[in-house]
This record gives C-alpha cells, structure tokens and sequence, in this order.
C-alpha cells in the first residue's frame, strides 16, 4: 500500500504541476500579446522604435505582472487538474482502493508549497532584474527627444529645498531604484516663492552630492528657450533618501529588502511597504497552499452528482474575495493602519481555514 501511495503521490503531484504550469504559460503568452500590441500603439509615431525592441520590453514587463497573479494560476490550475481527475473517474479508483482526499491532495499542497519557495527566491529576482531592463528600454524608446519625451504630470514626484530656493522635481521613470532618472521637469523657485524657469531634461543620475542632467532645454519668462548638454543640481539627498521617493517595493528582490528595510529606517522613512512585501513573499508559499486547499474543495465533487459548475464558480469567487482581501490589507498596512506582517498573513489564514473546513465538511462532516 505504501508503494502504491508513493506513486499515486508522484502522479497526482505531476499531474497538478502540468496543469498549474500550463495556466501560468497560457497567461503568461496572453500578458505578452496583450501588453507588446499596447506598447505597439504607444510606440507608433516613434521613428526609433524597432519591433524587436518592442517587443523585448514588453517580454520583460509580463514577468512581474504576472508574478501578482500566480495564486489564481495555481487556483485555476489545481481545479482543473482535480476536474480531470474526477471526469476520468481517477478519483473513484483512488477511493475504492483506500486513499482519502487527504492523502491525494497532500502531493499538490506539498508541490504549491516547492513552487511557492522557488518563485519566492528565483522568480521574485529574476522578474525584479527584468522590470529594470524593461525601465531601461522604456527610457531609451521615449527618452530619446530633448526634454524627455512624452511628460505628463504622473510620474514620480520629489521637493527638494536649496539655500538658493526650491526645486521640485517630476520624472517619467525610475531605473536603478531611483538612481537614475528619465523624462524629467524641473520647476525652479527663489527664496521668495517666485517662479524662476522650467527645466526639461531627458535624463539624470544621482552623484556624490549632485544631481546631473543631460541634453536640458530651459524655458524661462524674460528669455527663449537655451539648450545645453548638462545641468548640475546639488543636493543633500542620498540613494536611501532618493529610494523612498522613486521606487517601489514590488521593484525590489527578495534578497535586496531586508537591506532596504534597514537602511529605510535608519533614514527615517516608513518602511511599511517594504515590510509588507517582504512578508508577502515570505507567506506566497503558503498562500499557494491554500489556493491549492480551496480548489479541492470545490473540484472533488463526482460529475455525475451533478452541480459542477456552481462549484467551479463558487471557487473563482473564493478566489476573488481573497484577492479583495488582501487588497484591502494591503491598502491598511501601507496608511500604516495594520501591522505588516498581519496584512501578509490573514489572506492566507482565511484561504487555508476556508478550504480545509469545506474539506472537512465534504469528508468526514
């Protein structure tokens, strides 16, 4: 009986890691036509901008956005696999020879749980590298005109106070944690709040003590338009204090956040984004796990008792109310009106004790 489990075991896992990496393909390919034909159309008046280059970024920017949707990939593809199962009376066979629902969904929690550690500390790097190549391109598509681009008043945004005046600062794009800048408007201020000129400048980099522009065109009231190839701004701002403005926490690798954390609080900023997002990824193999646990107990049911779909159904909307779960948790833990680790880990609580109450029910109730 025990060989005939451990093989069991391996099939029901294999079979789960086929279908949930096969969702995570077919999305994945459905992000990159989606995303390359959007990035087509804003690209279209742009001489510059060759199809490959295109298309590289848009390659570069699905990793992340995908990464966001990797529970309802393991969600959908747990369920499928399970109706599979069940369609192909597999499941019956299981029972009559004497293995509970427990014993074959343990190979699929124990195989969401692998792929919860391995996006964690592989994938998380790798589509965080990605998002900065893609910045990167991004700036060299619509950066490449004098004045940056296309400049609109999103983007990020930093006031910085001189001994001359004030200087508030917009920029398209980020790269390198905010180290680096693209698409830039400077709007300067004298001592006494006047207006001095706009700046416009393609590009910026944070040095020791200064900020430098490259290929700046400045507008000013009383005179026309003067460009020049750079323009030094100093500043007291350091790369941590620069980080809180011009990155986000989803920019940043796993391995890279307790630093960030610490050098966040020895600035003190508030850290409670990226506390949020490392906990997040510490509890995503868990989170996985109970999508695992909240697909079975809606995918065991035998096709010929009928109410297939109502149960399919009712597990998209599990999924989705604890999508607006953690949503929520999330939204309160970055107003800094929930602990970070609570906001990381009640979504995960309420998927698990949700999925393993219904199995109870279903088996043993």
């Amino acid at each position: 009986m025990s060989m005939v489990t451990n093989t069991l075991g391996r099939y029901f896992a294999g079979r789960f890691l086929v279908s949930a990496v096969g969702v995570f393909a077919s999305i994945f390919v459905l992000l990159v036509l989606v995303d390359y034909i959007e990035m087509v159309r804003k690209t279209s008046g742009l001489a510059s901008a060759s199809a490959l280059m295109v298309a590289e970024t848009s390659l570069f920017r699905v990793p992340q956005l995908l990464e966001k949707m990797m529970p309802f990939c393991v969600l959908i593809g747990a369920m499928t696999c399970y109706l599979a199962l069940s369609r192909r009376l597999e499941l019956v066979v299981a029972r009559a020879a004497g293995v509970s629902a427990w014993q074959f969904i343990a190979p699929a929690l124990a195989s969401a749980i692998l792929l919860g550690l391995m996006a964690t500390t592989l994938y998380n790097p790798m589509s965080a590298n990605l998002r900065e190549l893609s910045k990167r391109m991004e700036a060299e598509l619509f950066g490449s005109a004098p004045g940056g681009g296309v400049q609109d008043a999103s983007g990020f945004w930093l006031n910085q106070i001189n001994p001359d005046g004030s200087v508030i600062i917009n920029a398209a794009r980020s790269e390198q944690q905010g180290v680096r800048l693209t698409g830039l408007t400077l709007f300067r201020f004298g001592t006494d709040k006047h207006f001095k000129d706009r700046i416009e400048a393609r590009e910026a980099t944070l040095e020791d003590g200064q900020w430098v522009f490259r290929s700046v065109r400045r507008f000013s009231l009383d005179a026309p338009p003067v460009d020049e190839p750079t323009f030094i701004l100093p500043t007291s701002l350091t790369p941590a204090q620069v980080r809180n403005s011009f990155s986000t926490p989803e920019t940043v690798s796993f391995w890279q956040l307790p630093t960030y954390i610490r050098s966040s609080e020895s600035s003190g900023f508030a850290t409670a984004g990226y506390k949020l997002q490392y906990h997040k990824l510490i509890a995503q193999p868990f989170l996985l796990a109970a999508m695992v646990m909240l697909a079975a107990s809606v995918s065991l049911r035998f096709f010929r008792m009928g109410g297939v779909q109502k149960m399919v159904l009712s597990g998209v909307g599990a999924g989705f109310l604890l999508y607006v779960l953690s949503k929520v948790t999330e939204d309160l833990s970055k107003a800094e009106l929930m602990n970070p680790i609570a906001a990381a880990w009640l979504p995960v609580f309420v998927g698990g004790l949700t999925g393993f109450m219904a199995l109870l029910y279903q088996e043993d109730g």
